[in-house]
């Protein structure tokens, strides 16, 4: 992934974001009684409104506190699941997060549960809805439009913001203030304990790096065999990571689109430049007719940049994502991309009557927001010809994913300000656990591995894999061999070495 040019542009940020002095969360001296939360007893049963559900795969959930300073607020039910152990005598659970921030851990589970079947030689493989996710208490907007910012005046981009977030308040409830990585790193630790595990075996992914990295800096003495894979920033606030993240689609669809023109059936036709313009042409059309969905949500251009975000994580997916964008461009017809893009069937992905169809949007938001104590105020924005430099860096960064990263970034205007905790974690104090970093990766360049290998100090082992793709696990098979190891036998690597390459079919990747 090129993220050379985005860094160039990061410092058009600079002058609109001021920093925040740090929050921590254990600055009060009063220690809360937590003991309630802790020994728990978990009551595996068959999980329900789940079709594509393993017969291995059950469900539970466990208690936490809605707010850990103070317990007696009221409480959040965490939904687990778990494909026991085929071992007589298990060594315990390996904790799994597959990012998001706002990805469901369940259904996700029961859609890959097969991937892990490794692991379960000695572990249980156990997941989680965090906190305003899926099946825990999960957040949402009532389906109110998500706001488009347009024009250049502050106190109307706020007012957007502010409406939106009292929106989302009135039909979430309780929970959305108390959404981010700090309390989710907590649950965790409650988790933990109610599997009868003394230390935390965790494999996150994507934003589940982050939450791992977290919890090492809360928990430092819990920490078992970790691993991070696709590996999150700790540092750098929502405008710098919405320009990196923008850079990188654009590229990942770039590299699809050059690849795609050299194909007789290119949906985006085959001269390289214009199969490039050809998804800004498809992008603006969708924005101007949203096409009805069976089931009378629409499909918007923000739908088609989320799925097209999703489909563009792997190269495997490059043949399908080609067959459903003809079916999109030349029948209207955008079920293909969609089916394309979620890791299970549409219908089975969240039954409308136990999570909303929004909620993963507005869980990432809430998240992120929560944890970048940068906030765009009207003072800052008051400048139009900043905010227009501001908008400028976004398109230039990506016309396709650019404005969706901007929008990311002006919601959190509404959000309360977040805490600074993430940023403070460093030099962690726990067994030495693994970092997998992919050079190819569309959504978390290689470089963040690096510097956050160097901020968590000497206990952090980098894998370097030279493949494509957001993360290695599932992508490349010497990365998978490296990780089972470790959570198998213990063995890591050497920091710093390398899985090379897989190779790819001369026509490209495979379905």
């Amino acid at each position: 992934m090129r993220v050379r040019s985005a860094a160039a542009t990061l410092t058009v940020t600079a002058a609109l974001l001021a920093p925040a002095p740090a929050v921590s969360p254990s600055a009060s001296s009063a220690q809360p009684d937590l003991r309630p939360f802790y020994s728990q007893h978990l009551r595996w049963t068959p999980c329900a409104d789940l079709p594509m559900n393993p017969e291995d795969m059950r469900c539970a959930h466990v208690t936490v506190p809605l707010d850990y300073a103070a317990p007696g607020k009221g409480t959040v039910s965490i939904a687990l699941a778990r494909i026991a152990s085929t071992s007589a005598h298990p060594r315990g659970s390996v904790l799994l997060n597959f990012g998001g921030p706002g990805d469901p851990g369940i259904v996700t589970l029961a859609g890959f549960g097969r991937t892990f079947n490794d692991l379960t030689d000695a572990y249980d493989v156990v997941t989680f809805d965090p906190r305003g996710v899926g099946r825990s208490s999960p957040v949402t907007c009532g389906n109110v439009p998500r706001p488009v910012f347009t024009g250049t005046d502050p106190a109307a981009l706020l007012k957007k913001a502010d409406t939106y977030y009292d929106e989302c308040l009135r039909a979430s409830g309780p929970v959305l203030p108390y959404v981010g990585t700090i309390n989710a790193a907590r649950d965790l630790d409650v988790i933990r304990d109610a599997l009868g595990d003394d230390k935390l075996n965790y494999l996150g992914f994507s934003y589940g790096t982050r939450l791992g990295a977290v919890y090492a800096g809360e928990f430092p003495h819990k920490v078992g065999r970790m691993v991070l894979d696709g590996v999150d920033t700790l540092t750098e606030p929502l405008a710098e990571q919405g320009l990196v993240i923008a850079e990188g689609r654009q590229t990942a669809l770039d590299d699809f689109a050059t690849w795609c023109a050299n194909r007789p059936d290119c949906a985006l036709g085959t001269n390289s430049r214009t199969a490039k313009e050809s998804v800004v042409r498809l992008l603006h059309r969708i924005e101007e007719h949203p096409i009805t969905l069976y089931d009378g949500s629409l499909f918007t251009a923000e739908v088609l940049v989320s799925a097209l975000s999703a489909t563009l994580y792997s190269q495997a997916n490059w043949p399908s994502l080609n067959r459903a964008l003809t079916t999109l461009i030349d029948d209207n017809d955008p079920i293909p991309l969609l089916a394309t893009s979620m890791p299970v069937p549409v219908a089975s992905l969240r039954p409308r009557d136990v999570v909303p169809a929004d909620n993963s949007q507005v869980a990432l938001t809430a998240v992120n927001c929560a944890d970048d104590p940068d906030r765009l105020t009207a003072a800052q924005l008051s400048d139009p010809v900043a905010y227009e430099r501001l908008r400028a860096a976004y398109l230039k960064a990506s016309p396709v994913f650019g404005p969706a990263q901007l929008d990311q970034l002006l919601l959190c205007a509404g959000h309360p300000k977040g805490s600074d905790y993430v940023r403070s974690v460093h030099d962690v104090d726990t067994p030495k656990f693994l970092l997998v970093g992919t050079r190819g990766d569309p959504a978390t360049p290689y470089r963040w591995t690096e510097e956050t290998a160097r901020r968590l100090g000497d206990s952090a082992v980098v894998l370097d894999n030279r493949g494509e793709g957001h993360g290695g696990y599932v992508s490349s098979k010497c990365v998978k061999r490296t990780v089972d190891t470790f959570f198998l036998e213990g063995d890591l690597p050497s920091s710093g070495q390398s899985c090379s390459a897989e190779p790819v079919p001369p026509d490209g990747p495979t379905g």
